[in-house]
């Protein structure tokens, strides 16, 4: 049974709850990443939620999304999560915005995160979970960015912002910096490692 690392304002743990119960109209606020998948030609792997999904079910996004676990090293969690939805085994999982927050609504559910953002490699194709991903795509950067960030886009909501500060990283995905472990919130600087 998973579970979220619930979080105070300064982002320190405070317990964890079911993450079948947490989703609500008054989510609190908890731990969570993002993650952008790249293979070999820098292509950014874009994934559409399942319809089974209780959060912006059919919405499409970036490649994984997840909660990291009591205990459970941040970039374990990137890994876990990419293996159980994607089928892929991640090459060089790297933090790029550990201090990205957000809070969003759709169809009366709310989520609130401090969602540190990763970008990973891969050299295999995806093998989705029909429970989390029920459709695939790679795209170049460049239109992936330009989809995501135009008006009415009907990307996730934690997509379009985070995709706006990685493009401030610069236009080379393989080129962004990575960013220090100790600007994650307090709550995942005993996960990191």
């Amino acid at each position: 049974m998973e579970h979220v690392i619930l979080l105070d304002e300064s982002g320190n743990a405070l317990g964890h709850q079911d993450k079948r119960t947490v989703h609500t109209a008054s989510t609190p606020l908890h731990l969570a990443f993002s993650c952008y998948i790249f293979n070999a030609e820098n292509q950014v792997l874009v994934t559409r939620r399942s319809l089974r999904k209780l959060t912006w079910p059919g919405v499409w996004t970036n490649s994984v999304c997840g909660h990291p676990q009591e205990s459970e090293p941040m970039v374990a969690a990137v890994s876990r999560r990419a293996a159980y939805e994607l089928g892929l085994a991640l090459d060089e999982v790297r933090l790029l915005l550990p201090g990205f927050r957000y809070r969003a609504e759709w169809g009366g559910v709310v989520e609130n995160e401090m969602c540190p953002v990763f970008t990973a490699s891969v050299s295999a194709e995806p093998r989705p979970h029909p429970d989390e991903v029920d459709a695939f795509r790679w795209m170049s950067w460049p239109d992936f960015l330009a989809e995501a960030t135009a008006e009415g886009s009907l990307y996730s909501p934690w997509s379009r912002m985070q995709v706006t500060l990685l493009a401030a990283l610069g236009p080379d995905p393989r080129a962004w910096p990575s960013a220090p472990s100790a600007a994650l919130p307090p709550a995942a600087h005993t996960l990191v490692h």
